[in-house]
């Protein structure tokens, strides 16, 4: 009975990781981009940090403000386009606010989903313009 056990154990061990690659592996991982990365794509930067941290550091020019990182309606406050490129940050790489908005835009469809790591910190500091939260451009 013993055998019979270690022998299903090891085969869910070496079955499941083989399952996932055979599906593609990492589907549900959000992809991380840097600074320069972000900027060469062009894509619909999300912000979501909150109010304090917009009003200290600015956001990212045109970037999409969400009114919540873990309850925002996707459907309401993403674009329509699913396969939009959208790179969802918040502050620096101590927050975890933007890879959890990403996953909840993964969760509701879309496709081509990114992090910043460095975050609104990390762009201002790799030179990259900022605006206020409140401002016409934003």
């Amino acid at each position: 009975m013993l055998k019979q056990i270690m022998f299903v154990t090891l085969v869910g061990l070496v079955a499941a990781p083989a399952a996932a690659l055979a599906c593609g592996g990492k589907k549900n991982e959000v992809t991380t981009v840097s600074v320069d990365k972000a900027k060469e794509m062009k894509p619909a930067f999300v912000d979501a940090n909150g109010k304090e941290t917009r009003a200290k550091y600015g956001i990212i020019p045109g970037a999409i403000m969400l009114t919540s990182y873990d309850g925002y309606d996707a459907a309401k406050e993403l674009p329509k386009d699913k396969r939009k490129d959208l790179v969802f940050y918040c502050s620096n790489e101590m927050c975890s606010a933007g890879k959890v908005a990403a996953g909840r835009a993964m969760e509701a469809g879309y496709t081509n989903v990114s992090v910043l790591p460095v975050g609104v910190k990390g762009w201002k500091a790799a030179g990259q313009k900022t605006v206020k939260a409140g401002d016409a451009n934003s």
